[in-house]
C-alpha cells in the first residue's frame, strides 16, 4: 500500500493499514524542514497511533509485529517519487494531500504507471470527484474489478459525526440497502429496565475507563447505570412534515429587512395621522363624503390644493395641519428609498447576529470542515452564528449565500465571542485547525456559560484525553466532546484501499464503530452459522441479512436478525464492527497473543 500526503491523515491511515490490516505501507511525505517531521518521526508517530489502537506499541492486529512503514521523502507525488515508492507493484494508492489539484495530477500519473492500481483520492470538490472517478475507471484495465477508483472527502466523512455530537436530539442516520439505521445516545435505563423493541446496544459510555464497544447482552444488562449508544430502525411510515402553505412561505420572506424598525413605525404613524386628518375633514366639512374628505386631505398633504381662505376655521386649521404632516413625509420617503437601496447593496454582505437570538450554535472556523458542518446544520434548520478570522476563508462565501450571521475576528481577542452571543448559545463547535485555539475558545465559553455544550476538534489523542477529563471533572453537568477529523476519516479511507465500502461510521467518544456490508462467501467467521452465533462481543455484530437478489430479509432488525437462518455463500450481511473486528472479518483474524514483559 502506498499513501501520499502532507498532513495528519497520513499517520492515521498508515496506522490503520499497518496495524489493523497487516499491510506493508510506503509513505510519500514532504521533506523535513519548516515544521515537517523527519522519516524517523513519521514512523514513530504512526507507531504511537498504532500502539494506542491495538493496546501494545508495535503489535499489529494479527498479534505479531506490525508491518513495517517505509518512508519516502519527496516534494510532491511526481513520477520519480511514485516510482521510488513502488507504485508499479503496489495494490492500492491513497492520495490524501490537502490540495485537490495535487491529488488529481498524481492520480493521472499513477493510473498511467499502473492501470491495475486501486486508487483512493481525497477531494473536497464532490462534483469534480464524480467525473474523475469515471475518467480513471475508463483508463483502468477492462475487466479488472480491483482497479477501481474511490473519491472520498474527509470533510464529508467527519461532518455528520461532528453535527451529531453537537446537536442534542439529532440522530445519525445510516442507509444500508433499504434499511435506515439511527444511532442515538440514551441515558442509563436503570435496574430492571428492558430495551425497546427494534433496538440494540452498540456501546456503553465511559465510566472512567473508556467506552465498551459492542457489549454482550449480559454485559449490557449488568451495566444498568451507564449511558449507552443505541441503534434503532427508522420506519418509512414515519410521517413526513407537511409542505408549507403559500401563506407560510410568504410570511417567511425577509420583507422586514428592507426597512428598519424606526422607519416602519414612523411610516405607520404618518399613515395614522393622514387617516385622522381625513376623518376630521369628513366631520368638519359639511356635505362631504368620506372619499371626498380623503381626497382633500391628500391634496393638502402634498401642497397642491388651493388655500382655504373662504372656508370655515376648522377647515383652515386642518389644511395647516395637513401641510405640516406633508413636510414630514418627504424625509421619510427619502429615508425609505435610501434604506431600500442600502439593503440591496448589502445583500452580499455578511449578516450580524440579530437581537434576541438564543439557543443557537456558535461555529468557530469556516475552513473545509466548518463549511461542511455549516451546510449540515442549515439542512437541519438549526440557527448558527459563525466566527472566522480570515475574511477569505473557504466558508465565508457559503455563509454569505446562506445568510448566516458571521463575525469576522480572532476568537482569542476579547469581544469576538460576545459578538457571537456565546452567553445565549446552546452549543459551541470549535473546528479551527489549531488545538490550542479551540481549547482557549472552549475555556472562555465555559467561563461565560458553564453549562454550554462544547464539541472540540482535537488531533492529539493524549492531549484530547487530558482536556476531556479536566472539563468533565470541572463541569460534570455540561456535555463535552472531542473529535479528530483524521481519526473519523481514516477508517473509510483504509477500507476503500482494501476494496471495501464503509456504509457509515458512528463515533463513540474517541472511538469509532463502523457499519459495513460484507459478503458471507469465504468468511469463516460468518459462513455456516446463524446470525446470533456469528456475533462476537467487543468485535462485531450482525445487524441485517441480505439474501441474494431477493432483498433484505424481512425479519432483519437491529438486535433481531432472522432467527434460525444459517448464513450461506449467497448472503450479504450488514454488520457493526470495531476497526480491528472489521479487519478480522476481512480475513486477518487475531492469533493468541503472548505479552512481552
Amino acid at each position: 500500500m502506498v499513501v501520499c500526503g502532507d498532513d495528519g491523515l497520513v499517520h492515521r491511515l498508515a496506522a490503520e493499514l499497518s496495524g489493523l490490516y497487516g499491510e506493508r505501507v510506503t509513505l510519500v511525505v514532504p521533506p523535513a524542514g519548516e515544521g515537517r517531521r523527519r522519516p524517523a518521526a513519521v514512523q514513530g508517530r504512526a507507531a504511537a497511533l498504532l500502539g494506542r489502537m491495538t493496546g501494545a506499541v508495535g503489535r499489529g492486529a494479527n498479534g505479531g509485529p506490525a508491518a513495517a512503514v517505509r518512508v519516502v521523502e519527496a516534494p510532491g507525488p511526481d513520477d520519480e517519487a511514485l516510482a521510488e515508492a513502488g507504485v508499479e507493484r503496489a495494490m492500492a494508492l491513497a492520495l490524501v494531500y490537502d490540495d485537490d489539484e495535487t491529488n488529481i495530477q498524481a492520480a493521472l500519473r499513477a493510473r498511467r504507471i499502473n492501470p491495475r492500481l486501486r486508487l483512493v483520492i481525497r477531494l473536497y470538490n464532490r462534483r469534480l470527484g464524480q467525473h474523475l472517478e469515471q475518467l480513471l475507471d475508463q483508463a483502468a484495465l477492462v475487466g479488472d474489478a480491483d482497479a477501481g477508483t474511490t473519491v472520498l472527502s474527509d470533510a464529508d466523512t467527519a461532518a455528520p459525526a461532528l453535527v451529531a455530537a453537537a446537536v442534542a436530539g439529532t440522530s445519525k442516520v445510516i442507509e444500508a440497502g433499504g434499511l435506515l439505521l439511527r444511532a442515538v445516545e440514551r441515558p442509563a435505563p436503570g435496574p430492571g429496565a428492558t430495551a425497546a423493541p427494534g433496538t440494540c446496544t452498540l456501546a456503553l459510555l465511559s465510566d472512567g475507563d473508556g467506552p465498551d464497544l459492542l457489549p454482550g447482552e449480559q454485559e449490557a444488562e449488568r451495566a444498568a447505570t451507564r449511558g449507552r449508544i443505541v441503534l434503532e430502525t427508522v420506519r418509512y411510515t414515519e410521517s413526513a412534515p407537511a409542505p408549507a402553505s403559500r401563506l407560510a412561505a410568504a410570511r417567511s420572506l425577509p420583507l422586514g429587512s428592507f426597512f428598519s424598525r424606526r422607519l416602519r413605525w414612523a411610516l405607520l404613524g404618518l399613515a395614522a395621522a393622514v387617516c385622522g386628518l381625513a376623518v376630521a375633514s369628513w366631520l368638519v366639512v359639511e356635505e362631504s363624503s368620506a372619499k371626498h374628505a380623503m381626497y382633500l386631505s391628500l391634496l393638502d398633504l402634498f401642497a397642491i390644493n388651493d388655500p382655504a381662505k373662504d372656508e370655515s376655521t376648522g377647515r383652515k386649521v386642518l389644511q395647516l395641519l395637513s401641510g405640516l404632516v406633508g413636510l414630514l413625509l418627504l424625509p421619510l420617503l427619502l429615508a425609505a428609498a435610501l434604506e431600500g437601496l442600502g439593503t440591496f447593496r448589502s445583500a452580499s454582505a455578511l449578516r450580524r447576529p440579530p437581537r434576541g437570538l438564543s439557543g443557537h450554535v456558535v461555529l468557530l472556523g469556516l475552513g473545509k470542515i466548518g463549511a461542511r458542518v455549516l451546510v449540515r446544520l442549515r439542512e437541519l434548520g438549526i440557527p448558527v452564528v459563525c466566527v472566522e478570522r480570515d475574511p477569505q476563508a473557504r466558508g465565508i462565501s457559503l455563509a454569505r449565500s446562506l445568510r448566516v450571521p458571521t463575525v469576522i475576528g480572532d476568537i482569542t481577542e476579547e469581544g469576538v465571542l460576545e459578538a457571537a452571543k456565546i452567553g445565549d448559545s446552546r452549543t459551541l463547535l470549535a473546528l479551527t485547525s489549531s488545538d490550542t485555539t479551540n481549547l482557549e475558545a472552549v475555556l472562555y465559553a465555559r467561563a461565560v456559560k458553564p453549562d454550554v455544550r462544547v464539541v472540540m476538534r482535537l488531533y492529539e489523542d493524549r492531549f484530547a484525553r487530558a482536556v476531556y477529563r479536566t472539563l468533565r471533572d470541572s463541569h460534570p453537568r455540561a456535555l463535552t466532546r472531542s473529535r479528530s477529523v483524521s481519526f473519523l476519516a481514516a477508517p473509510a479511507f483504509a477500507a476503500a484501499m482494501m476494496g471495501r465500502r464503509i456504509l457509515g461510521a458512528i463515533p463513540v467518544e474517541r472511538g469509532v464503530l463502523l457499519i459495513a456490508a460484507l459478503d458471507v462467501a469465504g468468511c469463516a467467521e460468518l459462513e455456516g452459522r446463524t446470525a446470533a452465533q456469528a456475533c462476537r462481543p467487543g468485535a462485531w455484530r450482525v445487524l441485517a441479512v441480505d439474501q441474494g437478489p431477493d432483498g433484505r430479509h424481512p425479519g432483519a432488525q437491529p438486535g433481531e436478525p432472522p432467527a434460525g437462518h444459517v448464513l450461506g455463500p449467497g448472503d450479504r450481511v450488514v454488520v457493526a464492527a470495531t476497526r480491528q473486528g472489521l479487519a478480522d472479518l476481512l480475513g486477518r483474524r487475531s492469533r493468541p497473543r503472548t505479552d512481552v514483559r
